[in-house]
């Protein structure tokens, strides 16, 4: 845990701090969503922190600006009652304005930053994961209940979970924030492909298939393996020109290989693993899939969106708020292969639509989605919870001088 005094600074005034509590800083959605709105964030609007209650990866240095400290609580699976000790003690010690927490595993945390004395609590949803997909178990729904005294304020990056969180805490307490996409740095591919995985991989004429996520059951990259298992079995020129990359670490990547390998594909196909170049291989695909069984808003689309590829993925969470049907992309059923490959199909069949539908969708990443809009809309809601516990303060004086 890094000394807490430093990010104090030393000016009589300074912005208000912000804390953001994660379960782990390392490569996902909720994590490159926070990371985007640090970067992009004024610094002498707010100052911000992250804590994280298990570690930290590589992923860290995503961060490039140098005020924001990262602490760690080295939290141990399951209860760990010195982890709430721990970070009573660092939050009165940053004394930060809001205390931010995201997603159900740093969500009770909020009753330790009550505890510390923090006015301003705010919870983020920003996904499901295996253990609750739908949003419907007892158990979890339950704890939400038990900690919703301690928030004040509730974000959602997602109508569909708006709608659930409204219906558990009341919808008056929950505002939803898009994920943004830096369009500068996301952009469409100009002049020749670059070259991508083994020597003579990509040939001239290719069409490149891809995807990037955590490797992990929630991703379901296995469905898109046994699509495009499907491909090359049912059209046999679909291996001259055809070729899978999938982007990412987990324990589904060995499952894929294995899989793609025994098929007699392993040559159509590179998985290298958790890569720090994304921009760039978005920049050599021709079509990106998400095969997710849950998502909230995926960063992942509005990046492909913004590198001028059409989107074909799951009809789940947030990713019909981002794919418009036969305009940018094309949505198919969960856990589907044939479906999802039947729409892979669509695009190898005429290409046109490739630079049609990506067109399309780097458009409406450009006019609905950049990091601006995300960046004001959690400033505003920073903003009304300082608001809040003004007035609430004045009122409480008002009452004792009464």
């Amino acid at each position: 845990m890094r000394d807490p005094v430093s990010i104090n600074g030393s000016s009589h005034n300074p912005p208000p701090l912000v804390v953001h509590i994660i379960h782990r800083l390392a490569v996902g959605g909720l994590e490159n969503g926070l990371v985007n709105l640090l970067n992009a964030s004024a610094s002498e609007r707010y100052r911000h922190a992250i804590i994280s209650l298990t570690g930290y990866t590589e992923f860290r240095s995503r961060i490039w600006k140098c005020d924001v400290p990262v602490f760690t609580l080295h939290k141990r699976e399951g209860k760990d009652f010195r982890a709430y000790f721990r970070l009573w003690r660092l939050l009165r010690n940053l004394r930060p304005a809001i205390v931010h927490t995201r997603n159900l595993p740093a969500l009770e945390f909020l009753s330790v930053a009550a505890l510390a004395g923090i006015r301003g609590r705010i919870h983020g949803e920003h996904g499901r994961d295996m253990y609750d997909l739908d949003g419907s178990s007892r158990k979890y729904n339950l704890l939400r209940k038990t900690v919703n005294p301690f928030v004040s304020h509730y974000t959602a990056v997602s109508n569909d979970l708006t709608q659930w969180l409204g219906r558990l805490v009341g919808n008056d307490r929950v505002v939803r924030i898009c994920n943004g996409v830096d369009i500068h740095k996301f952009y469409p591919r100009v002049g020749p492909r670059l070259p991508v995985g083994p020597e003579g991989f990509v040939r001239p004429g290719t069409i490149v298939v891809g995807t990037v996520g955590r490797m992990e059951t929630v991703k379901d990259q296995i469905t898109l393996a046994r699509a495009f298992l499907h491909l090359v079995q049912t059209d046999p020129e679909a291996r001259e020109h055809l070729r899978l990359v999938m982007i990412g670490d987990g324990p589904l990547r060995e499952e894929s290989q294995k899989l793609l390998g025994v098929a007699g594909a392993g040559d159509l196909v590179w998985l290298p693993g958790e890569r720090a170049d994304i921009p760039e291989i978005m920049r050599v695909l021709d079509l990106f899939v998400l095969p997710s069984i849950a998502e909230g808003i995926s960063n992942t689309i509005l990046e492909a969106m913004a590198s001028g590829l059409p989107v074909v993925a799951t009809r789940v969470g947030g990713n019909p708020e981002l794919v418009e049907e036969r305009e940018t992309g094309v949505l198919v059923p969960a856990s589907d292969p044939v479906a999802m490959a039947e729409a892979i199909r669509v695009y190898v069949r005429d290409p046109s639509k490739l630079a049609e539908h990506g067109q399309a969708g780097r458009k409406r990443a450009e006019k609905e989605f950049g990091i601006e809009s995300m960046v004001n809309g959690y400033m505003a809601v920073y903003d009304a919870v300082l608001e809040d516990g003004r007035r609430k303060q004045k009122a409480w004086r008002g009452e004792l001088s009464a």
